[in-house]
C-alpha cells in the first residue's frame, strides 16, 4: 500500500467520522437510538482497558484458528475429488454450490441441535462457513490447469501422483490462496453467526450481551472491531499473499 493510498483511506475516514458527528449534533439521532463517535470511542478504550474485548478476541481467534483450519483442510480434499474426477463432479459438484449458497446464520440452528449452545456448535458454523467456497476454488484451481503443462509432463515421462505434485499443485496455488482468502472471509462471518447464539465468549456474544442490555456504545464498537479486524486481516495477510503469488506466477 502506497503512502497516497493510505492517506486517501485516513482522510476518507475522517470525512466519515465528521459526518457522523454532525448528524448527532444536528440531532437526528439520540444517543440512545445511535450513540456518537465520542461514546463509541469511549466505549471502546473502556473494553480494553478492563480485558472484556481483548478476552471475547482471544475466543473468537481460537475458535476461528481450529474452524478455519478444518474448512481449509476439508475444502482442499473435496475440492481435489471434484477436480480429478468427471463423475464426482457432474454429481456432487452442483450440490456444493447449492451449499456454498446456504447463508451461515442458517447453520446456527442445525449446529445448536447438534452440539447445544457450546464453542464445538460455534466451530461447527465456522467450518461449514469455509469449506464450500474453498471446495470450489480448489476445484476450479484443478480444472484450470493449462493442458500443454500436462501432456508435456507425460512426454517427458511423468505420470499418475508425480505428475500432480509436479505439474498440477504449483500450477493450482494462485486459485488456492484466492480461495484461502475468500475462506477466511467466509468463516469470519459464519464465526460471527454462531457467536451470536452462543453462550461462550466470543465478540459475537459479547455483541448479543451488549444488545440484550442496550448498550449501543458497546454494540457499535464491537461491530467497529468486527469490520476492523476483516479489514485490515484481509489486506495485511491474504491479499498480499495473493498478489506475491499472482506476480511470482507471473499473473500480474
Amino acid at each position: 500500500m502506497t503512502l497516497n493510498i493510505l492517506i486517501k483511506r485516513i482522510l476518507f475516514l475522517v470525512v466519515v467520522i465528521g459526518i457522523w458527528q454532525l448528524i448527532f449534533s444536528a440531532g437526528v439521532l439520540e444517543e440512545i437510538i445511535f450513540p456518537s463517535p465520542a461514546s463509541v470511542a469511549s466505549a471502546l478504550y473502556t473494553g480494553f482497558t478492563t480485558g472484556d474485548f481483548v478476552g471475547a478476541l482471544g475466543a473468537s481467534f481460537k475458535h476461528l484458528f481450529i474452524g478455519l483450519s478444518m474448512a481449509i483442510a476439508f475444502g482442499t480434499i473435496i475440492g481435489v475429488i471434484l477436480g480429478k474426477s468427471k463423475q464426482a463432479d457432474e454429481t456432487a459438484g452442483m450440490y456444493l454450490i447449492a451449499m456454498q449458497s446456504i447463508p451461515s446464520i442458517v447453520w446456527v440452528p442445525l449446529a445448536i441441535m447438534l452440539f447445544g449452545f457450546s464453542e464445538t456448535a460455534v466451530i461447527f458454523v465456522v467450518v461449514l462457513g469455509g469449506t464450500f467456497v474453498m471446495a470450489l476454488n480448489v476445484r476450479t484451481a484443478i480444472q484450470s490447469v493449462p493442458p500443454h503443462f500436462i501432456r508435456a509432463a507425460r512426454t517427458m515421462g511423468t505420470n499418475g501422483i508425480p505428475l500432480f505434485f509436479k505439474v498440477e499443485v504449483p500450477s493450482s496455488v494462485p486459485y488456492f490462496m484466492s480461495g484461502l482468502r475468500l475462506a477466511w472471509a467466509f468463516s469470519w462471518r459464519a464465526l460471527m453467526a454462531g457467536e451470536l447464539l452462543s453462550n461462550g465468549p466470543g465478540l459475537g456474544y459479547s455483541l448479543a450481551y451488549a444488545q440484550d442490555y442496550a448498550r449501543m456504545d458497546q454494540v457499535v464498537s464491537i461491530i467497529v472491531i468486527i469490520g476492523v479486524i476483516g479489514a485490515f486481516v484481509d489486506q495485511l495477510v491474504f491479499s498480499k499473499l495473493e498478489k506475491n503469488v499472482r506476480k511470482r506466477w507471473g499473473l500480474s
